[in-house]
């Protein structure tokens, strides 16, 4: 899994019909301080996330096709929670 923040929406009107139920958004990796890793992707958000939600996202197209209950959608990418608190431990 991989820690994110939505940083937008991404509106389509083309796209495979297979996505047309699904809600994409734009998120971007982050560390555990919550600074900025990598480089933006877009994911389905299966969690009704918002812009400014910290998220945690599968990238894995079987693992994504899991999450969805369907082998009929081209994904890599599904967001599967919101954040609402992150605790680090340091030893």
């Amino acid at each position: 899994m991989i820690l994110c923040k939505v940083t937008g929406t991404l509106v389509s009107t083309q796209k495979n019909p297979n996505l047309k139920e699904y809600k994409l958004l734009i998120v971007q990796p982050i560390d555990l301080d919550g600074k900025p890793i990598g480089r933006d992707l877009i994911a389905i958000d299966q969690v009704d996330a918002g812009v400014g939600d910290r998220v945690l996202m599968i990238q894995e197209g079987s693992g994504a096709q899991q999450m969805l209950k369907r082998k009929d959608v081209p994904v890599h990418s599904v967001i599967v929670a919101v954040v609402d608190d992150l605790s680090v431990e340091l030893k």
